[in-house]
């Protein structure tokens, strides 16, 4: 297959994802139809290394996972983070709702090794699943090594519907609030998320006839290097993945004017690496074989329902405590199934959908995004991979 081909295929699944997405009114979000597209191309006619002959290598992903987080950060100020410490506490209970329920429930029916291995990548991303997954080959668990892989990649299937219903009913309650008077923007936690509140103070004195797109890649790119080099100096004290420095160096370089709000965007960059990332993520679902499937279908199809239904449990008592929708809450705890970039794509569907008013964007955007980029975060990146340097040591 030659790399034009490859690139046109998996454009096109991923259109065909878009296209239903906005038929359905984002009921059926794009990332879940091109999921179960790029899943039946793998078992039909894919090469097994499509995505890289199409051009995108997993140096190429990472250097775009750089600049699309270290741009999400510029989407937050100082502020907005902390306001979401209500977030932050809905997104752990969830998952200490995965946690209790995997345990009490789970490890009867499918053992504990397998729970063990099972929750890391369950509640985080790929390097969760990598790390459960050499633990249990390096336990003599083949089959469980296996299994991390494929909870990681599948687990999506569950996430990405239930977030799509949970912020549509959630965007139609704020936006019958807001058409009633009840709300302005002022009122909405978080603001304008895509207002340009801060301008560059750093470079006030420079002619804006020089702030070309490869300045602000050049800033947006300087940024995502300290934020490597910083976790790079940290490691021999405490381990910091440089994605979350990527994230507080955005918001940090933003609130000092080093950074425009969503830099990517304005260099005609985002699409492009929205489209670079979606491509390598899907990539995980070459591993997932359909003898493999019939193999873990039965504690696949279990841990992940067990899992969200202690993840609804806990996320809906915390929301009640904190005066969250249980829709947003159980929304923001769903974020610990697929993290970035799907909790962004998702949310702007849903958005998109809702309403075509660009006020009412606004409202919906500043309401939704901030939570369920934060949440992601917190959950994927974060907690995930602290619980698969624990639990790996109980294998």
């Amino acid at each position: 297959m030659s790399q034009m081909l490859a690139l046109s295929v998996l454009v096109f699944f991923l259109f065909i994802g878009d296209v239903i997405a906005i038929r359905t009114k984002a009921w059926v979000p794009s990332i879940f139809i091109s999921a179960v597209l790029f899943l039946i191309g793998y078992w039909t006619f894919f090469p097994e290394n499509i995505v890289e002959l199409a051009g995108i290598p997993p140096t190429v992903a990472v250097m775009l996972i750089y600049l699309l987080i270290t741009n999400m950060g510029t989407l937050l100020s100082v502020q907005e983070l902390i306001n979401q410490w209500k977030t932050i506490l809905i997104a752990l209970a969830g998952i200490l709702g995965i946690i209790t329920v995997l345990f009490a429930v789970g490890t009867f029916l499918f053992g504990s090794e397998t729970i063990i291995v099972a929750i890391p990548p369950l509640v985080g991303g790929l390097v969760s699943a990598l790390i459960m997954s050499e633990g249990a080959a390096a336990a003599g668990l083949p089959s469980l090594a296996v299994f991390a892989i494929v909870i990681y990649v599948m687990q999506g299937f569950a996430g990405y519907p239930l977030t799509s219903v949970m912020l549509k009913k959630e965007g139609n309650r704020l936006l019958q609030q807001f058409r009633n008077g009840e709300i302005d923007e002022k009122q909405v936690e978080g603001g304008n998320i895509d207002s340009d509140v801060n301008e560059l103070k750093l470079f006030k004195w420079m002619p804006e006839k020089y702030n070309t797109e490869f300045f602000k890649f050049f800033r947006l790119a300087f940024v995502g290097f300290l934020a490597y080099q910083v976790s790079v100096w940290l490691a021999p004290v405490v381990t910091i993945s440089p994605f979350v420095l990527c994230l507080l160096f955005g918001v940090i370089a933003t609130s000092v004017g080093f950074l425009e709000k969503h830099p990517l965007k304005k260099a005609n960059g985002f699409g492009f690496a929205i489209l670079g990332l979606m491509l390598f993520i899907l990539d995980g679902l070459k591993k997932a074989t359909p003898e493999m499937m019939v193999e873990l279908i039965w504690p696949l199809i279990g841990c992940i329902v067990l899992g969200v239904a202690g993840m609804y449990v806990f996320s809906l008592i915390m929301g009640k405590v904190l005066k969250v929708s249980k829709e947003m809450a159980f929304a923001v705890s769903l974020t610990a199934l697929y993290g970035f970039p799907a909790d962004y794509i998702i949310t702007n569907e849903v958005i998109n959908a809702l309403t075509t008013d660009e006020k009412e964007r606004e409202v919906l955007t500043s309401h939704m995004l901030p939570p369920m980029l934060v949440a992601g975060f917190i959950t994927v990146t974060i907690v995930s991979v602290v619980l698969a340097g624990v639990f790996v040591g109980f294998l």
